[in-house]
């Protein structure tokens, strides 16, 4: 199984911004529906597109990578 690891992406950002990311904000910015994103979030094992995996890889200024682990 392939996770996104999503919520540790939002707090490094978090951390390195010096402010508090809402997944609204992120949904705005990469424009993705704010239940997809919740879903990413909470959901291990999460099916979603490659388009996806690049707008969020974007945002967080970070490789495929250091986004996506097996397990």
């Amino acid at each position: 199984m392939i996770r996104i690891l999503f919520k540790q992406a939002l707090d490094e950002k978090s951390f390195r911004d010096g402010r508090r990311i809402t997944l609204n904000e992120v949904s705005e910015e990469i424009r993705i529906s704010g239940p997809t994103l919740t879903r990413i979030s909470n959901v291990p094992g999460c099916n979603t597109n490659t388009e996806t995996i690049s707008a969020l890889c974007d945002y967080f200024e970070i490789e495929p990578g250091e986004l996506l682990k097996k397990v």
